[in-house]
């Protein structure tokens, strides 16, 4: 049996907000959400492995995305300082603003959109906006260095479309934080109403399925984790970490994983 934790601490813990006065203000004035239910008691107990989420602005990024990668990076201890990076369907740019707040000297920030990249992103010099640019037709003196860290978080597409060009600006040594939507992975006539896959096979479906896609690519899978957020229209999401050049985890440790990520479901 999992022990239960306060839902103020719970919020601190996952990086939503920085204090415990925070969080019980939030959650006083309405806006934290548990399993889409409001919850107005900061010491209402629930599991660390519950879906939280804030409605309203109070994340330290310019999305939420930022604390949907911050939460990945600690987990899967990753380093970023002194990086050279790709955010692949950077939108309003909450990886772009994370990477460079944990130190990246620069981030390549590609998106197919136009005018969405926030605007003090748009003006920092470590950023260079490649908007209006769909990665797959991306050319290779847009981006004329090699990338240390490829971060990808794109919709209306499946990553297996998407990873084999980011692995041609990949440095060697690069790795790659990719954010798994299975409603873009599932097949057609497999998502639900209101476009979410709920389905804890359909999700384990499409993890091995990436799985596969990595190993026929010539990648290692070094971690698998669900976000700490919940999608667009409340879709579960999960987040893959990818080497091209350092091992990764053996076969029964990718399924074992799998099924840690799953049961948290």
């Amino acid at each position: 049996m999992k022990n239960k934790t306060r839902l103020d601490k719970l919020i601190v813990d996952l990086g939503i907000v920085k204090s415990r006065e925070r969080a019980r203000a939030l959650i006083m004035e309405g806006k934290v959400y548990v399993r889409g239910q409001r919850v107005d008691k900061a010491g209402s107990m629930v599991l660390p492995d519950e879906e939280i989420l804030l409605k309203g602005e109070d994340i330290p990024y310019v999305s939420r995305g930022g604390i949907k990668l911050e939460k990945s990076l600690e987990e899967f201890q990753i380093k970023v300082e002194g990086k050279v990076a790709m955010d692949v369907g950077a939108s309003t740019g909450g990886f772009t603003d994370c990477l460079l707040k944990k130190g990246t000297e620069r981030v390549y920030a590609i998106d197919v959109g136009y005018g969405q990249l926030d605007w003090n992103l748009r003006n920092d010099s470590r950023v260079i906006n490649l908007e209006e640019k769909n990665i797959r037709y991306l050319e290779k003196e847009k981006i004329p260095e090699k990338i240390d860290l490829a971060v990808i978080d794109v919709s209306f597409i499946s990553l297996t479309k998407v990873i084999p060009k980011v692995l041609e600006f990949l440095k060697r040594s690069g790795v790659i934080i990719a954010l798994i939507k299975p409603q873009f992975e599932v097949g057609k006539g497999e998502v639900g109403k209101g476009g979410i896959v709920k389905s804890r096979e359909k999700h384990r479906e499409v993890l091995l399925k990436m799985v596969e896609f990595a190993i026929a690519n010539n990648l290692f899978v070094k971690g698998i984790i669900k976000s700490p957020i919940l999608g667009q229209k409340g879709n579960k999401e999960f987040f893959f970490y990818l080497s091209k050049s350092e091992y990764g985890l053996n076969p029964e440790e990718i399924l074992d994983k799998i099924d840690e990520v799953i049961e948290k479901n």
